[in-house]
């Protein structure tokens, strides 16, 4: 998931369009606060990040990334209007691994997105999610118990792997909601506890792991003595 946080909804719609019409999936956001609420209980593999934003702006939020050990590994192009010498080296020397210009070309974004995503997956010793026997291989997309492949939906891999990116964190259902299917709370969350409850039996004993956590949601206990 790539990540476009642009408050001009002109180009943030083209953004977004270009990234999915390229193979990528794409979210944007409109300002900093509701990209820093968001990543607190998602994680994108590479964000596109204007300088200038209300609320946060750009290189307060980058600041603040690059400051926490949960989010100081996720990939960052800085997006500038200014094109000035000092705004490039800023962006870099705050962890920004490129930038880029405005006006710029839509397929130069798309471009640097992917040369991105190739350095850091070079660099990176391992994207694997491990809990014991249990591994979630996201380059792969697959999970494994034991070794054993394990057959999950779309949305109970995304249930499962958000939980192993954050174990210990509880998640409201309307957390849930928005992280997984992309949807707003609408008094509706019983399809979150039944894919809940598919994913816990396809699990087996791990699936014991993923704590209902009373008048709040769920979480995935760290814990295991198998």
């Amino acid at each position: 998931m790539i990540w476009c946080v642009e408050d001009d909804s002109s180009i943030r719609d083209i953004e977004v369009y270009a990234l999915t019409s390229t193979g990528f999936e794409a979210r944007g956001f409109e300002d900093g606060d509701s990209f820093w609420n968001a990543l607190q209980s998602e994680k994108p593999e590479l964000i596109v990040l204007d300088v200038m934003l209300p609320g946060k702006d750009g290189v307060t939020l980058l600041k603040l990334m690059k400051a926490n050990e949960a989010f100081a590994d996720i990939p960052v192009i800085m997006a500038t209007a200014k094109g000035t010498e000092y705004d490039k080296i800023q962006s870099l020397d705050l962890g920004a691994d490129d930038y880029l210009v405005k006006p710029f070309g839509i397929m130069e974004m798309v471009s640097r997105v992917k040369a991105v995503l190739r350095r850091c997956k070079r660099s990176a010793p391992s994207n694997l999610l491990k809990l014991d026997g249990l591994v979630l291989n996201p380059e792969e997309h697959t999970v494994t118990i034991d070794g054993e492949r394990v057959i999950l939906t779309y949305k109970e891999y995304e249930l499962l792997h958000l939980f192993l990116s954050q174990p210990g964190i509880a998640f409201t259902r309307e957390q849930l909601l928005s992280s997984v299917w992309n949807t707003e709370y609408a008094g509706e969350t019983r399809t979150v506890d039944m894919h809940i409850r598919t994913l816990r039996q396809k699990l087996g004993s791990y699936g014991n792991l993923i704590e209902t956590v009373r008048n709040v949601g769920y979480r995935l206990e760290v814990k295991h003595d198998k």
